[in-house]
Formats: C-alpha cells, structure tokens, sequence
C-alpha cells in the first residue's frame, strides 16, 4: 500500500508510566488515580489540555531500582472524557486514544509528575485502511483466537467497526503480555501492526489460561 508518511506536531505532555496499561488510539482506558503526584497531574492538565501521555517505563537489566525508571520511546496521548472526582483528592478516569507520541527529551520541571517534549503523530487517512484480503484475515484469525479463549463476541458488531479501530481493539484488549502490547502499538502503519496483531494471535493462541500464558519479554 502506497501509505503516505504520518505527520507530527511537537508538544509538551505530562506522562503517566504505568507498566501494563498500553491505550491504544480511538480506545479507552479507564484509570484510578491515587497517588499524590498523579492526583497533582490530572488537577493541571484538567485546566490544561485534559491530556494525559501513557507510556510503559522499560525494564533494563540491572536497573530495576533506577529513579525515575527508563521509559520507552512510544507511547499514546489520552484525552480525559470522564471525569469522576473522589475524596482525598483522587479520581476515576476514562482516557481515549488520541494518537501515537514519540518521546523526543524528558523536560526539566518542577511539578511531581513527569513530563516531556513529544512528537504527537498524526496518521494520514491512508494508512488507516487495510486491503480486503488483509481485513479478511484479521477477522477470520480473531475469530478463531476468541474460540480458543472463550470468549463470546458479537461478530455482527466486529464486522462494522472501521479498519483501525479492529485492529486497535484486538491489540489492547486480547490478554497480550505488556511487552507484546508496546510491539503492536509501535507497529506502524496500521496493515503492519494489522499483520503483528495477526501474529499475536497465533502465538498466544497456542496456550491457554490454565497451562500459563507465551511471554514475548
């Protein structure tokens, strides 16, 4: 596919590193805020922009205990469209998927949250798209990956989801590890991470809750 090439805009964003929780854009992830710092985080970007950057910290051998921990290089900016203030300063959130970021420098702050300088993606419409034969692929491997598992899906619903938000669903909601999850959502354009996604399912698929489950770390 000819995809042309994503853009990007340069912006400031406070990062939430949170190991596992992967947001994948068009998705939610639903969060609750405790911590102190992080309570202080959503009281500014609220009166902000109400975004937050979700980004993995990345384990590194013989840096377990590094603070602040590394993080990876890609993460996803998530836009607060609920909002649920509790006592003693803490919060129920429900973050969307906005778009991809890439980490360019950590910035130099004050604050007790983190944050840094990224390059927020803009995906060209092109690349949202996949060939038929590819979509017919995924559905027909996201079939037989819900069969294994056991779970009960509403095909007739799947089938009228557009290109990105199947793929992007699968990737963060199948019981992918954390590792597998930072591959497909730096998989890109959307026919590659489609092709990963695919992959995924084939490999997970071959075991089953109760034996444990296939790790990519």
């Amino acid at each position: 596919m000819g995809a042309t090439a994503p853009l990007h805009t340069i912006q400031r964003i406070a990062i939430f590193p949170l190991p596992g929780a992967v947001l994948f854009p068009g998705l939610h992830l639903p969060l609750h805020i405790f911590e102190p710092r992080y309570k202080a985080m959503v009281q500014e970007v609220l009166a902000r922009d109400r975004q937050i950057g979700m980004i993995q910290p990345r384990q590194i051998p013989g840096e377990e205990n590094v603070e602040p921990p590394a993080l990876y290089d890609v993460g996803c900016v998530g836009r607060i469209v609920d909002v649920e203030a509790l006592d003693e300063g803490r919060f129920n959130l429900v973050l969307e998927g906005v778009a991809r970021f890439r980490v360019r420098r950590e910035l130099d702050v004050t604050t007790p949250f983190r944050q840094v300088e990224a390059e927020i993606e803009v995906e060209a419409e092109e690349d949202a798209a996949l060939a038929s034969v590819e979509r017919a692929s995924l559905e027909r491997e996201a079939k037989r990956f819900a069969a294994r598992q056991g779970y009960v899906v509403d095909w007739d619903s799947v089938g009228q989801l557009d290109d990105a938000t199947l793929v992007n669903g699968i990737a963060q909601v199948a019981p992918f590890d954390a590792a597998a999850k930072q591959a497909l959502l730096e998989a890109s354009p959307i026919d590659a991470r489609a092709e990963l996604v695919v992959q995924m399912m084939r490999f997970f698929g071959r075991f089953d809750g109760e034996d444990g489950r296939a790790t990519l770390q």
